[in-house]
């Protein structure tokens, strides 16, 4: 069988052939529960051209939880959230990094990995809740709540976190706070930009959190009557959201937690039956690693991950193209919030 698939913006087709049909074979059979048969002549060419290629190049790709499966089953080198995949990437001796997420990852990648050429595939694979501030709102709220600490989730951009004192994660923001209050001596926090984040955090702490009004745009459109219609359409369901939800929404899930919390989960408790109140992508990556779980897949696309495929990221490699730079003074500064956030050994959340 050759079947053509059209490559990046019109170039020649890449042509399905036995020889890569045999090549991808065991990929397939990883991913063979969630990709349909009949799609996989359509990815195989991709993903055997940019295996082979990422070699050549010395380059490593970085697969966020809210990739489409073939991208972070098949050619991910590594998985995770934002933050793990920018400190797994320093670690490695790969001079080039492809981020398979958005750009505020790929400027993250970029301050933790200096010396490394960091490449996004498509440069308008952007995000909602990181557009939502500057670094000039931050300044901002320093001269109307002066002498506060200012917290700055990690899903923001380089100047927003060189204007912070400190980064969180969804994971361990509760903790952050708690923290950095203590180091400040304040019993208040300014906590940013997801105001979601924070009232679910300002709900696990004494310490009093000053919002400000940005949020995902993918979870906020979850409802309490969304968790309900999930119980009652499949009785027994587990339900587990993203503590990017609005805070009515995580009160009716049975537990609520990071992207790698959420997989924590699953992977300790093995419900019959499930859903992931999250980026409906991530249901499919979890469920390759356990295919004895039935996930029931709600379907809120991130339109920005979405912006990343397999023929762009085979583009971005064969070009070099898009590279990421941060201006180095903002890079240095925005290093101090992550390492001020690593420095204070937080506990990463687990799954109860």
């Amino acid at each position: 069988m050759n079947v053509a698939v059209q490559n990046f913006k019109g170039a020649e087709p890449l042509p399905y052939t036995p020889e890569i049909a045999r090549a991808t074979r065991d990929l397939y059979t990883k991913v063979a529960h969630v990709i349909p048969e009949i799609e996989w002549p359509v990815f195989a060419p991709y993903v055997d051209a940019i295996n082979k290629l990422k070699k050549q190049r010395n380059a490593v790709i970085l697969g966020h939880n809210y990739m489409t499966p073939e991208i972070f089953n098949c050619v991910s080198d590594f998985t995770g959230d934002s933050l793990q995949l920018a400190r797994e990437a320093a670690r490695t001796d790969a001079q080039v990094i492809v981020q398979a997420g958005v750009h505020f990852m790929a400027e993250t990648s970029k301050i933790l990995s200096p010396s490394k050429t960091v490449l996004i595939p498509d440069v308008k694979a952007g995000c909602s809740l990181a557009a939502s501030i500057t670094g000039a709102d931050v300044r901002l709220l320093r001269q109307k709540y002066p002498g506060l600490p200012v917290v700055t989730y990690v899903n923001t951009s380089a100047d927003v976190k060189a204007e912070s004192d400190v980064c969180c994660t969804s994971s361990n923001a509760v903790a952050v706070v708690e923290e950095i209050a203590r180091e400040f001596g304040v019993d208040t926090v300014i906590m940013v930009p997801d105001k979601y984040l924070a009232q679910n955090v300002a709900k696990q702490t004494k310490i009093k959190v000053i919002t400000y009004d940005g949020a995902c745009e993918v979870h906020e459109r979850f409802t309490p009557q969304d968790i309900r219609d999930f119980r009652a359409a499949n009785p027994g369901v587990v339900v587990l959201t993203h503590p990017e939800c609005p805070p009515d929404v995580v009160a009716e899930a049975d537990f609520s937690g990071s992207t790698s919390a959420m997989i924590g989960y699953v992977g300790n408790h093995h419900p019959q039956k499930v859903v992931l109140v999250t980026e409906c992508s991530m249901s499919d990556n979890v469920a390759v690693e356990f295919p004895d779980v039935e996930f029931v897949r709600p379907c809120n696309l991130c339109p920005y991950m979405k912006r990343i495929t397999l023929p762009k990221i085979l583009h971005s490699l064969q070009t070099m193209t898009t590279e990421v730079l941060v201006d180095p003074a903002i890079a240095t500064r925005a290093k101090a919030a992550v390492d001020r956030m690593l420095a204070v050994k937080i506990p990463v959340q687990k799954a109860a």
